[in-house]
């Protein structure tokens, strides 16, 4: 057991905090940790992320289940566009024009979008509280109808680039379904394993993949998930928003450097 391996698995543990504190921000870790710690290349780091996440979002997702942070209807509005979009995007990577470098800038270029988006929730002042009796507004039809495009758009990038896309599943869940936040990260943790499944079968066929890997980096990054839903109870996640943000940017400044 080397040191590039412990220090692997301890940055996973990083991973797994992001999903069950923030919602996302998982594969935006997962892919430059097993690039550039662990040696793999890009197509086989971004197809081990998507298991890596998309199994570590289900489990993460149980204490926010109990806890009556998910809406299963919003879910199933928003996932289904998004596992077909998660696929297509897998597919996508495999035809012959579209190179390992190609994969690794667009990556970093969604890095960096997302950073952004990060930076800049993380900025606003936080809302005023609506008063607890109040019922929450219920979204409008052509709100219901975005929803399941964005997922599609979200889908085909997580396919293409391995990223989960909490940053934009959240705000959509927030803004177009009237989800409180807390549920917003809970539903966005099950959104998240469905799409990565679907693009994960989507590269089985193209890359040959280390299981004892990631199944390891799976457990390591289960017990940060844990801890983040627990903390997500306890800290207001709006407020780690801004200083994650500003790390994305460093590493997606790294990523595109290093193309």
């Amino acid at each position: 057991m080397d040191i590039i391996w412990i220090l692997g698995h301890i940055l996973a543990l990083g991973i797994g905090i992001s999903l069950g504190l923030l919602g996302g921000g998982g594969s935006i870790l997962a892919v430059p940790i097993l690039m550039y710690v662990m040696g793999l290349p890009p197509k086989e780091a971004i197809a081990a992320s998507l298991f890596i996440v998309g199994t570590v979002s289900l489990l993460g997702l149980i204490p926010h289940a109990k806890a009556g942070n998910v809406s299963l209807k919003l879910a199933l509005t928003f996932a289904p566009a998004a596992m077909v979009g998660a696929y297509a995007g897998a597919r996508l990577a495999e035809l012959p024009a579209i190179t390992e470098t190609i994969q690794v800038v667009a990556f970093g270029i969604v890095m960096l979008l997302a950073s952004i988006l990060m930076i800049r929730k993380g900025q606003r002042k936080a809302q005023p509280v609506e008063p607890t009796l109040s019922p929450p507004k219920s979204p409008s039809l052509g709100k219901m109808l975005i929803i399941p495009l964005e997922g599609l758009l979200v889908g085909i990038i997580t396919g293409f680039v391995g990223v989960g896309g909490g940053f934009a599943i959240i705000p959509a869940l927030v803004l177009l379904g009237g989800t409180p936040m807390k549920e917003a990260i809970g539903t966005s943790l099950l959104i998240i394993a469905f799409k990565s499944a679907t693009a994960f079968l989507g590269y089985m066929d193209q890359v040959s993949l280390d299981w004892g890997l990631m199944i390891s980096f799976t457990l390591a990054a289960s017990v940060g998930t844990y801890a983040g839903a627990i903390l997500s109870h306890r800290l207001d996640a709006s407020h780690l928003q801004k200083a994650f943000g500003y790390f994305v940017l460093a590493v997606s400044i790294f990523v595109l450097i290093q193309r």
